[in-house]
């Protein structure tokens, strides 16, 4: 992607992007999140073998890649920045995510405690392969009537648990069924097309936290949900969550964390299928995603019957 007016005077930030080239190798590549990938890296070469390197792998890849800048041939497709790493996420780590946890949910304690214990909120999120990258489509459920974007900063955890980097990161959620019973939450929150990466692994010393994540949505051309938060206003330290999640769990190749989210559009708002989810974050870039159903045909999901209950209201 050649550079635009607007960004030809903002600084660069170097990014690590993951490819299939139009013959289907897939490949990995250097450049800026800005310009996107410039320079094809060593055939072979995995995320995995980057992570495996230490908290200095990521940037030597990106930022120290030898030889002439290589042209990505036309029609290559930028992937979701994952291989054969997990994605978990933590949960309830802003004080709007608790808030809105308690809302939906006939159980609401349990969220106002987690917020406050020594212990955060972990889960599994989706393997390496199940992702949808830049421009794939993100899912909601047809079983569901109530489902939000969640964008929120990953991290890029190396095998030894340092944090490499970031990225991007959508934690699409059905507030409907999470909201019905706490131990709902995999149904709620693993099924195709529930987590999107990208555009870009960005190595830590290249883009320094926090950031201000954005949020927009579009609906038939017209924005409907505009909002942004800070990821300063995560409550735990975001090296205490990596610290958790890799007490009893080896990380052979590495992973990637969901840090939660500070962006929940309020009641009634529920994703509709054509829906266009955009997330802003900074030196991050952009990660962009069409919205389909997923579990049911389209039709069971119409514009006029997709609305969702009342704020607050107890689900039983």
């Amino acid at each position: 992607m050649a550079a635009t007016a607007e960004t030809r005077d903002r600084p660069v930030t170097a990014g690590l992007f993951r490819l299939e080239l139009p013959d289907g190798e897939i490949c990995l590549a250097s450049g800026s999140v800005e310009e996107g990938a410039r320079r094809l890296l060593a055939p072979g070469l995995t995320i995995g073998a980057i992570l495996r390197e230490g908290v200095g792998g990521l940037a030597a890849a990106v930022l120290e890649a030898g030889g002439p800048i290589t042209s990505i041939p036309t029609g290559a497709r930028v992937l979701a920045p994952v291989d054969a790493q997990e994605v978990w996420a933590a949960g309830v780590t802003y004080e709007r995510s608790r808030d809105a946890r308690m809302e939906e949910s006939t159980e609401a304690s349990v969220y106002d405690h987690v917020y406050d214990a020594e212990r955060p909120e972990l889960f599994f999120k989706a393997p390496g392969w199940r992702v949808r990258g830049p421009g794939e489509s993100v899912g909601v459920r047809a079983d569901s009537e109530w489902d939000v974007p969640e964008p929120e900063l990953a991290l890029v955890v190396t095998s030894g648990l340092e944090i490499a980097g970031y990225t991007i990161g959508n934690d699409v959620s059905s507030r409907t069924i999470e909201g019905e019973n706490p131990l709902y939450l995999p149904q709620a929150k693993v099924y195709d097309g529930s987590c999107a990466l990208g555009p870009a692994l960005v190595p830590a010393d290249a883009a320094g936290a926090p950031f201000t994540l954005r949020l927009v949505i579009v609906r038939d051309g017209a924005v409907i949900v505009d909002e942004a938060t800070s990821t300063a206003r995560i409550r735990r330290p975001l090296i205490e969550l990596v610290g958790f999640l890799g007490r009893a769990l080896e990380l052979p190749s590495g992973a990637i964390l969901l840090t939660g989210t500070g962006i929940v559009p309020a009641a009634p708002f529920s994703l509709l299928d054509g829906d266009v989810v955009r997330i802003e974050g900074g030196p991050l870039g952009v990660l962009e995603n069409p919205v389909v159903t997923v579990g049911g045909s389209r039709g069971q999901r119409s514009r006029g019957a997709a609305a969702a209950p009342a704020q607050g209201a107890a689900r039983r």
